[in-house]
C-alpha cells in the first residue's frame, strides 16, 4: 500500500534549520507531484511548497519564499524540505503530499517542527 513517511522534525532556535524528508513507497515515484503542507494549532492546513513530478518546477507559499527549499531525488523516492532562518510563525506539523497521476492524493502522518528559544 501507499505510504508516506515524513523524518526531520524538531525544536529549533529561531534562526537556525531543519531538513525535513519524506520517503515515498507503494506507487511510482516520478508519477506524483510533492507537497509540503503545515498546520498550525487552531489554524487550516497550509501549502508550503511543491515540486513537479521530476523536479523541473517548484512553487512556495509566501510566507516562506527565499527560506525554504523544497527538492526530490526519484532514485530513492524522497521529497526534501530545506528550512533556514526559522521564525516562532514557523511551528506546525509538517505533512507530505504526492498527488499520483494528477488525480489520487496521499498523505504522510506529519513530522512537528517546532520554533522556540
Amino acid at each position: 500500500q501507499v505510504q508516506l513517511v515524513e523524518s526531520g522534525g524538531g525544536l529549533v532556535q529561531p534562526g537556525g534549520s531543519l531538513r525535513l524528508s519524506c520517503v515515498a513507497s507503494g506507487f511510482t515515484f516520478n508519477s506524483a507531484a510533492m507537497s509540503w503542507y503545515r498546520q498550525a494549532p487552531g489554524k487550516e492546513r497550509e501549502l508550503v511548497a511543491g515540486i513537479t513530478n521530476f523536479g523541473g518546477s517548484t512553487n512556495y507559499a509566501d510566507s516562506v519564499k527565499g527560506r525554504f527549499t523544497i527538492s526530490r531525488d526519484n532514485a530513492k523516492n524522497t521529497v526534501y524540505l530545506q528550512m533556514n532562518s526559522l521564525k516562532p510563525e514557523d511551528t506546525a506539523v509538517y505533512y507530505c503530499k504526492a498527488l499520483r497521476d494528477m488525480r489520487f492524493p496521499y498523505w504522510g502522518q506529519g513530522t512537528q517542527v517546532t520554533v522556540s528559544s
